[in-house]
């Protein structure tokens, strides 16, 4: 099976359009023909349109990107003021059918884990219906612990063992900014735990920051 990178967060804002356009780079940088996807989006579309430019313009913004919708509001409400339903199979077709064309595909979840993306579905429904590999972005900032907690429990067992951590520097570190990772390494395996630098707004992948950077993507998308 052709392996597929689902990128959720502890919450909207946690920097999973930072992680995926700079997966989406890194393996294209090592010749892989990597796509990312952002199938539900709610506000602007700047994150697709990220994950277009990280992809070289193989996938128009609509194919990143199918169902979006103007409010910036949770996606299946934003869809319902705009008198649309989005359904898990239509979605988990549409990245089926991307998959096909590419050696490794990274979807970019909408808000947390559990944040309602259509008709009776959200984050995780999706990634299970996927059998993808979960990544876990948090902000390196107090509170990032309990919130990767809380998101690790709410996975089925056997996807908790798989689930990545990245950790996301803040534009200014906090008081637990330093000590965040050796605490979460209290509860999971530091190979599974990874930490990327706070990156500038408006973001580009291009080119990857620093030669630390390419490392640790190497290291999470091995």
């Amino acid at each position: 099976m052709k392996p597929i990178y689902f990128i959720t967060g502890t919450n909207t804002g946690a920097g999973k359009t930072v992680l995926a356009a700079l997966s989406v780079r890194a393996l294209r940088r090592r010749n892989i023909n990597a796509a990312g996807l952002k199938p539900i989006c709610s506000g602007g579309r700047d994150d697709a349109r990220a994950l277009a430019a990280a992809g070289d313009g193989a996938l128009s913004i609509n194919e990143v990107n199918p169902w979006h919708f103007r409010p910036p509001i949770a996606p299946l409400l934003a869809a319902r003021t705009e008198k649309q339903t989005i359904l898990l199979s239509d979605v988990v077709a549409h990245i089926s059918a991307v998959r096909r064309q590419f050696d490794v595909v990274v979807v970019e979840g909408a808000g947390g884990l559990l944040s309602p993306l259509g008709k009776n579905f959200d984050s995780r429904d999706l990634l299970l219906a996927l059998r993808a590999q979960p990544i876990i972005v948090a902000p390196n900032t107090l509170g990032a612990i309990n919130h990767l907690l809380l998101t690790v429990e709410a996975l089925p067992k056997k996807y908790q063992v798989m689930a990545k951590l990245v950790l996301v520097a803040p534009p200014k570190p906090d008081a637990a900014t330093g000590s965040n990772p050796g605490l979460l390494a209290e509860f999971f395996d530091r190979r599974r735990i990874f930490q990327l630098p706070h990156f500038s707004n408006p973001f580009s992948p291009l080119p990857l920051k620093t030669k630390s950077v390419t490392e640790t993507l190497r290291r999470l998308l091995a």
